[in-house]
């Protein structure tokens, strides 16, 4: 099943996504592992994320997303998943996940001041709730977590 992300500017993006589930509290998208996938993973969480009435942590959702699956498409050479789980009740928690076929975890490291890479964990570190990763039935999934308002 392809999935529209909107109008014309993401005619294109509709190519990049398949929708793997929908349900209401949260929603999964394959991407292949093409660098259009970074484009159209921020262009898709960001409008679930306006459906959802989240607006107000889009910005940083988006960048954080951008980071993990550019890292997966450095890395790996198959498809990558991304899941955004809503927050339910009264937790107040928004959870995102990036799956990858790649079996090793990323570390976070410490990028010098003339480094073009290195800062993309250190980012997810700082600005979330908690993060990790964890093993799948094929490669890994690195998630994160971020409040957001009730």
């Amino acid at each position: 099943m392809k999935y529209d992300v909107g109008g014309p500017a993401d005619r294109e993006a509709t190519e990049v996504i398949h929708v793997i589930d929908i349900e209401g509290d949260h929603v999964t998208w394959t991407f292949p592992a093409d660098p259009g996938a970074v484009g159209a993973a921020r262009s898709t969480v960001r409008a679930q994320l306006h459906g959802w009435g989240l607006d107000g942590v889009s910005d940083l959702v988006i960048l954080l997303v951008s980071e993990l699956v550019t890292n997966a498409l450095r890395h790996a050479t198959g498809p990558i998943d991304v899941r955004l789980v809503r927050p339910s009740g009264l937790d107040g928690i928004l959870r995102v996940e990036v799956s990858d076929p790649l079996p090793e975890f990323p570390h976070e490291r410490v990028a010098r001041p003339g480094d073009e890479g290195g800062r993309g964990l250190q980012l997810v570190a700082r600005t979330t709730r908690r993060w990790g990763t964890r093993p799948g039935d094929v490669g890994k999934t690195v998630w994160f977590e971020l409040a957001v308002p009730k």
